[in-house]
Formats: C-alpha cells, sequence, structure tokens
C-alpha cells in the first residue's frame, strides 16, 4: 500500500479540507450502504491510502484521515482538539503548592454544536447509523424536515470549518496554535507569520504530529499540503515544509497554495498594497522553494468566473467557495488511489498513476516547470445528447487565479482526471466510452499538449448533506445538465445527490502572468535602487542576497516557461 499523509495549514486551508473529507467519509459511508448505488462499491479505489485504521483505549476500532490540520487557537469551535473519538476525562490540576498568593480560574463557555452536529452525534447513537457515521436517507417525513432545517442552519450560520465537518479526526490530526487566537485581525502577511513556527516549542510539536502519521506508513508516496497562503500562514508553512524537506528527503510534496474569498479585499492604501504585493511575491517564491510541485488556487470571485455556468456561490462565504476547490482536489487524487484489478473483474477505473507520477509529467519533463494550475468542470458535461455544448475538455475552467486564456503552448503537459461521466441523460458512460470521447476531441483540436495523461474512474462525486446549496436550476439529481431549469435558484445535497466531474493540472504557460507580476513587484518594490518596500522587507527578516536569490529564482521560472523573455535579476 502506499500512504499519503494530508497538511492543512490556515483557515481557508481548513475549510477545503473539511469538504475533502467529507466526500471521502460520504464515499465510506455509501459503500457499506446495501440500499446504495453498486457504482459506489468500487473495489479499485483503496480508501486505506488516505486513511489509517486504529483502536481506542476501549478497544473500539476507528478508521480516520492520516491527517495534520494546523489553525489558530479556537479555530475548531466546538470539536475538541482531542477529536471525537479519543476524548480521554482530564483530571483537576493539581494543586498549586508553591505559590501563597490568591488563585483565580477563567473559563470560557464550550460554543454550542449547530443543527447539523447535533443531529451527527445524535445519529451516532442510534441504529439508523451506517458504519462511518453516516447517516441513512429514507422517505420519513420527519427526517426530511430535519434535513431541510439543517440544510437551511449551514447556510446561515457557518463560522468555523468544524461546523459542518462530518468526520472523526484522531487527536494527533488537530493542532492549535497556542496564542494565536481565531479573530487575530494583524496576521495578514508574510513577516508577522515570520516567527510562529520557531516560537516555543510549535515547530516541535508539529513536526511531532506528522511523524506520527509519516513514520507508520508503510510505503508513503508523498504528502498532499494545502495551505492558506494570504496571510501569516504561510512563512509557517515555508518553516514547515523547510523541516519536512530536510527530515524527508524522497518523499514528494504536492502543494495546493489556497486563497479564500476575503484575502482579494480592496487596499486601503498605498502602503497596504505595497505590503499586500510583496506578501504574494515572497509568499509564492518561498513556498514553491519547499515543494516538488506548486499548484496556486482560489479566484477573487468565483461567483463570476466560467467556473460557475452551473453554481450559484456566495462570494463572501468561505463555506461555499471551499466546496469547490474541494471537489476539484477529490478528482485530482483519485487516480493516487486506483488499483488495476485483474482481468476477470469488471474495468471501473482506468489510468491508474501514482503520487510520485503526476509530478514526474508535470514537473521533470524537460521544462522542468515546477508549478502548474488547476481546472475543473462542475458538474462535467455529457458525452452525447442535446445537452453536449462543448467537449470534456473545452468545458475546464480555471480555479488558478490570473492566468492566461486560450494560450497556444506546443509544451504543454497535463493530467486529466474524470470520474461518473454521463453519457446522455443520467445514463452512466462506460470507462471506454469515456476514453473515446477524450481521445476524439483532442484529435479535432488545433492546439495539442505536448504529453496528457488521461484517468478515468465511474465513481462520481457523492454530495454529503452538509455540502452547501450552490448547484443552479440546471444541474438534476445525478449532475446532468437539464434541458429547462426547475423551480427554486439553488440546490443542495437534498436536490442533488451525485455530479460528474473532470479536474485537471496544466503545466503551460498560460501561468506566465501569474509569476511575471510576482517577479515585477519583488523587483520594484523590493529590489531595485530607492524601493518603497525595502524597509518593510527588512523588518520581515529577507537581506539583500536573500531577494536577489529570489528575483534569480523568477527569473529562471520565466525563462523556463517563456525561452525569448527579456525578464532578468535586475528588470523593472
Amino acid at each position: 500500500m502506499k500512504e499519503i499523509v494530508t497538511i492543512q495549514l490556515g483557515g481557508f486551508a481548513n475549510f477545503v479540507g473539511s469538504h475533502f473529507w467529507n466526500f471521502q467519509d460520504e464515499l465510506l459511508g455509501l459503500a457499506e450502504d446495501p440500499h446504495a448505488d453498486p457504482v459506489y462499491k468500487n473495489k479499485s479505489l483503496d480508501m486505506d491510502v488516505f486513511y489509517r485504521a486504529g483502536e481506542t483505549q476501549q478497544g473500539i476500532l476507528t478508521y480516520t484521515p492520516r491527517l495534520v490540520s494546523i489553525d489558530y487557537q479556537g479555530s475548531l469551535g466546538s470539536l475538541s482538539s482531542c477529536g471525537s473519538l479519543y476524548n480521554e476525562v482530564q483530571s483537576d490540576s493539581p494543586h498549586v503548592v508553591t505559590w501563597s498568593g490568591s488563585v483565580s480560574r477563567q473559563a470560557s463557555e464550550p460554543r454550542t454544536k449547530n443543527l447539523f452536529l447535533q443531529s451527527l452525534y445524535e445519529e451516532q447513537e442510534t441504529p439508523s447509523v451506517l458504519g462511518n457515521g453516516i447517516k441513512k436517507k429514507n422517505d420519513d417525513c420527519r427526517s426530511e424536515i430535519e434535513d431541510k432545517d439543517i440544510v437551511e442552519s449551514l447556510e446561515n450560520s457557518v463560522q468555523f470549518w468544524t461546523d459542518f465537518s462530518k468526520v472523526h479526526y484522531h487527536p494527533r490530526s488537530l493542532y492549535e496554535l497556542n496564542g494565536l487566537w481565531v479573530d487575530a485581525q494583524e496576521f495578514d502577511n508574510y513577516g508577522i507569520g515570520r516567527d510562529v513556527f520557531s516560537d516555543g516549542l510549535r515547530g516541535e510539536e508539529m513536526n511531532e504530529q506528522l511523524r506520527f502519521f509519516v513514520e507508520e506508513c508503510d510505503h508513503i508516496q508523498g504528502i498532499q499540503v494545502i495551505v492558506d497562503d494570504s496571510g501569516g500562514f504561510s512563512s509557517l508553512a515555508s518553516d514547515f515544509l523547510e523541516n519536512i524537506a530536510d527530515d524527508y528527503t524522497n518523499t514528494p510534496v504536492l502543494l495546493y497554495s489556497a486563497r479564500g474569498p476575503g484575502s482579494y479585499m480592496k487596499n486601503t492604501s498605498q502602503k497596504e498594497s505595497i505590503s499586500r504585493a510583496l506578501h504574494d511575491a515572497i509568499s509564492f517564491s518561498r513556498l514553491s522553494a519547499f515543494c516538488n510541485l506548486i499548484v496556486p488556487i482560489g479566484l477573487p470571485f468565483l461567483s463570476q468566473s466560467k467556473v460557475s455556468n452551473f453554481l450559484r456561490i456566495e462570494d463572501s462565504k468561505p463555506y461555499h467557495c471551499s466546496a469547490v476547490y474541494a471537489a476539484a482536489l477529490h478528482s485530482m487524487s483519485l487516480p493516487f488511489r486506483m488499483e488495476q484489478l485483474g482481468p476477470n473483474e469488471i474495468l471501473d477505473v482506468s489510468g491508474v498513476v501514482d503520487f510520485n507520477g503526476v509530478i514526474q509529467m508535470l514537473a521533470g519533463q524537460a521544462r522542468q516547470n515546477m508549478v502548474a494550475t488547476l481546472d475543473v468542470a462542475m458538474p462535467a458535461p455529457p458525452l452525447t445528447g442535446e445537452q453536449k455544448k462543448q467537449s470534456l475538455q473545452e468545458s475546464l475552467h480555471s480555479l488558478t487565479p490570473e492566468v492566461a486564456e486560450d494560450v497556444e503552448d506546443m509544451y504543454a503537459v497535463e493530467h486529466l482526471t474524470i470520474h461518473g461521466a454521463l453519457r446522455s441523460g443520467t445514463n452512466r458512460a462506460t470507462i471506454s466510452e469515456v476514453q473515446d470521447s477524450v481521445y476524439a476531441a483532442a484529435q479535432n483540436s488545433l492546439t495539442l499538449p505536448r504529453f496528457s495523461h488521461l484517468s478515468v474512474a465511474q465513481c462520481p462525486l457523492p454530495i454529503p448533506l452538509p455540502f452547501p446549496s450552490i448547484m443552479g436550476n440546471l444541474v438534476g439529481q445525478h449532475g446532468e445538465i437539464l434541458g429547462s431549469p426547475v423551480s427554486g435558484s439553488r440546490r443542495g445535497s437534498l436536490d442533488v445527490h451525485s455530479i460528474p466531474m473532470a479536474a485537471r493540472l496544466r503545466s503551460s504557460n498560460a501561468i506566465l502572468p501569474f509569476i511575471e507580476k510576482r517577479s515585477v513587484n519583488l523587483h520594484r518594490f523590493g529590489i531595485n535602487r530607492g524601493a518603497r518596500g525595502s524597509e518593510l522587507l527588512r523588518s520581515w527578516g529577507f537581506g539583500k542576497d536573500d531577494l536577489e536569490d529570489m528575483g534569480e529564482g523568477y527569473s529562471k521560472m520565466i525563462k523556463t516557461l517563456d525561452p525569448h523573455s527579456l525578464v532578468s535579476s535586475d528588470s523593472e
């Protein structure tokens, strides 16, 4: 078995991760449900890649994610940092014998569970719960009303990523940064998080959390990292990743740098604008230095993008936006746990490839580019029929910000994953039909990538109960594109039970504008003579040599993607 360990750092990263693990939990529950669609009983998907089996002190068997989640103190909402499976009764603190003065004790009231969490914990105590704590869907009227109340409650009350999490976590998974509270307003730039990792025992504790999961792996595929890089967590992540690079030299790292909707607020002053530009330049340079492949994700206005053609998203809600990014990450992770079965088995997956294989495809070709874009079709269009407006490839749109559209790059390399595709209506396509459709579209395309790898699975994306109501009124129960809209503008988990998905990691010069913007800002505000941000960068701990090394790194990236570029280390 080849395991993957996941790290989530920062608020928005944990929102994305919460949805990601909900998808996995839903798959596990549906696989055990005798009444569920047989497509979910997929022997070719090995969930042990992301999960570990364990046992509590009471002898209860557990199955929890191989995950290290790092966030502010107080970011877990009503969830204990011990998780919900391994709760230990803490004894009262021993009496203070060396202090003769008075002792005062302050305690805050525990946060109350929302309607969803209340129902989740109640269901776990009843026979109607399936093996992994999944609520069984039934036609009972009272239960239906309760589900509607739950969905409405989540739409209006989500504050923390734990508010909509349906997953049990191991106590080693949850790490709160002691002293950094969730309402910290100034934790918004690279410099402010510079000493967080090295302060006290934080760095050692984070390393221990990770080591627990890595060392129990038989043969680790790699480490999947999701970082909220919009503020101080970027600095914390780069320090953590530097340690990981030293401790696990041969373990590949795939990094998603994620931006939430709140990170794109307009700057109120020139000083703030310069600080934000330098943060972006430093953050990308440092994070990319300690991973094998970096994928920036997070659009300023997801609701206005082409990705949302069939979605109804409120950009102000991280609960909404993170669900889309999590769905894309789920799709890209499917090939890492695919197993090719014997010749007598029904073919329900194709294009098996491991973690390092995808990284080598995208970052190890002749171009040696280690930055990729992420594109998604949500839901993916049918292969045939009246509702087919474009091919699967044409329906893919970028979740990576500041990229060039419709560029021609004869050296592009891509990895495409399609799962749960529909032939027409609600009829599922076979593996060979998807392959034939993709290859036919490629033959008719005027711009072919240098190399393209295709992974296909029949299992669609399951929609769990706490998934937000972001589907438009042209999306049917199984993710089919309807010919005419149904009533209501938004549809959620009670209306849509699954959707077909297509997602693509692509290494191409479409990422050039993203990189060039950061390179130009680093030189303009940090390196050039009289740069207005040089003092700020010194306060962040960066000297002239550090900045020039970053500038050279950007120049190499740009020249790799565009050999005719005139960008150099001393450019304006």
